[in-house]
């Protein structure tokens, strides 16, 4: 068969995404559009949200920052963005009958990216997104006349009891159509019961979910041409769309955020495992090629199904403690505006002492900032915000305080048949990355596309982190005299006890005859 090159194999073909309004969907849409720019349509499955229609959503997503570039070198490309009306979790998408017939008849490409990310959520929930809304997009590949390739978006830590895991699917816990019936006849009391049994090892019932859909997906082998990507922890870009860009606060850009403002005073985590992290441009780059090479392995459907772990591998070596102490070191350089406090929070490894820090550090003051609030007949945020934060941190250090092996053979392989030309636009390599300048442009890109806060008021925030800076030494001072008044009229209540339990037993005859004087 012959070997095109990515842009040419991708022209003329139309592509349906699901998840696509999502961060990682995002950037993948504005990567085929610039750099396949001869791909026919991308049609997005969409439902109506806080009062707008799927066509004002995705009119709304054009407008986006990730598409700056995309307005000013090719405007016209972004027209070929089209919302598809529906719900994962409804049979057959509930899409239309004219929208389903379109997508049977001209979708070639499918990218399942749709998931359900609240690492917290319930079981029921988790299922219906990520399992059986799986599901539902494999049945409706099934019926598509045109399909050369179905990727669908899993993730490195869908078994996470192996510390080594290789690019293969492995053995599900559970049938996932046993579990799927079950999450809908269940009353969720029954379900919170029975949840912790199902989970296993699992830390969340997102992993798990992700873990049955992957099943699910073993089954659809011998039907289409499928293929799975399993990105670890997705960070923001390298390079592309700019770098930096990220627009979602889940995982380690949310840490960041929440120090730098400094809400959080501790992290705990084991500073010496490596950071399984990888760049959502990379990542992106990966799915495309995969979606290209698997007309390439054998041209043909089979029980397996070819899976890759996108992460840093054995490529580069970075540390959570390096990591965090690069992040806080440029916080300081990058500061976020209107901080709440010096950010000036640690990594931790002892329970014990993370969970005293948080509970003085973090929540003491969330609820005297609140009282304040309260009193000044303002709007109270702080306790809301620490809990959510208590939510998430829980949910990460799952993934911090524990180390994987994951083995990249099979994306290191994506790049073989690749010409000059294709190995530049759709990179998968990190082995350049300044890890310096990567760090700057996190905090930017998160200060920027995250907190909106413009490059032209750094002045002003380290003119206020100067503030803080002298706020936080002179609290500490007072807090620390307080501290020695304690301990001083403590001393003097002592004394006077001993002194007065003394003069006691000198009163009494025996032992005041035994007592010097």
């Amino acid at each position: 068969m012959t070997n095109y090159g990515v842009a040419e194999w991708y022209s003329g073909r139309s592509v349906f995404i699901t998840g696509g309004t999502g961060y990682m969907g995002k950037v993948l849409i504005e990567k085929l559009l610039r750099d396949c720019g001869d791909i026919n349509f991308i049609y997005v499955l969409c439902r109506p949200k806080r009062g707008f229609s799927p066509a004002a959503r995705i009119e709304q997503i054009r407008k986006l920052a990730v598409f700056d570039r995309l307005r000013i070198e090719c405007p016209e490309r972004l027209k070929k963005i089209k919302a598809m009306e529906g719900d994962l979790g409804q049979p057959g998408l509930g899409l239309s009958d004219e929208n389903k017939s379109i997508l049977i008849n001209e979708v070639s490409i499918v990218f399942n990216g749709a998931a359900s990310l609240r690492l917290e959520s319930g079981l029921k929930d988790a299922i219906r997104h990520n399992t059986t809304g799986t599901k539902h997009v494999l049945d409706l590949a099934v019926e598509m006349k045109k399909l050369a390739s179905f990727v669908h978006l899993s993730t490195a830590f869908c078994h996470c009891e192996y510390d080594t895991l290789d690019e293969t699917i492995y053995p599900s816990p559970a049938n996932p159509e046993d579990v799927m019936r079950a999450v809908e006849w269940m009353d969720d009391h029954t379900l919170e019961i029975i949840t912790p049994r199902l989970l296993g090892p699992h830390p969340n019932c997102y992993t798990y979910s992700k873990r049955l859909a992957e099943s699910l997906v073993s089954e659809y082998a011998n039907r289409i041409p499928i293929s799975v990507a399993r990105p670890s922890i997705v960070t923001p870009s390298f390079k592309e769309p700019v770098p930096g860009w990220v627009d979602s606060l889940n995982g380690p850009v949310g840490v960041i955020v929440a120090g730098g403002k400094g809400v959080i005073r501790s992290v705990l985590c084991s500073p010496d495992y490596e950071a399984e992290v990888v760049p959502v441009d990379i990542a992106i780059n990966a799915l495309i090629l995969i979606a290209w090479k698997r007309t390439f392995i054998d041209n043909k459907m089979d029980d397996v199904v070819p899976c890759y772990n996108i992460s840093k591998g054995d490529i580069v070596h970075l540390t959570w403690g390096e990591t965090l102490a690069k992040g806080k070191r440029y916080a300081y350089e990058y500061p976020f505006d209107a901080g709440l406090w010096y950010p000036n929070g640690s990594i931790r490894t002892n329970k014990l002492m993370h969970y005293f820090i948080v509970f003085w550090l973090q929540v003491v003051p969330a609820y005297l900032i609140d009282g304040i609030m309260v009193l000044a007949r303002q709007k109270t945020f702080m306790v809301r915000v620490q809990k959510r934060i208590a939510v998430g941190m829980e949910v990460l250090q799952y993934f911090t305080m524990r180390s994987w092996n994951f083995k990249i053979e099979n994306t290191k392989s994506l790049i073989k048949n690749l010409n000059e030309a294709d190995m530049k636009k759709f990179y998968i390599q990190n082995t350049d990355i300044d890890i310096e300048k990567y760090m700057i442009q996190v905090l930017l890109g998160a200060r920027q596309y995250c907190m909106k806060e413009p490059l032209a008021n750094l002045d002003r925030a380290r003119f206020h982190l100067k503030l803080l800076y002298w706020l936080n030494m002179v609290t500490q001072l007072l807090f620390g005299f307080f501290l020695l008044w304690v301990f001083v009229r403590a001393f003097d209540s002592f004394k006077f006890l001993l002194d007065s339990t003394t003069n006691s037993f000198i009163n009494v005859p025996i032992i005041g005859s035994l007592i010097p004087k």
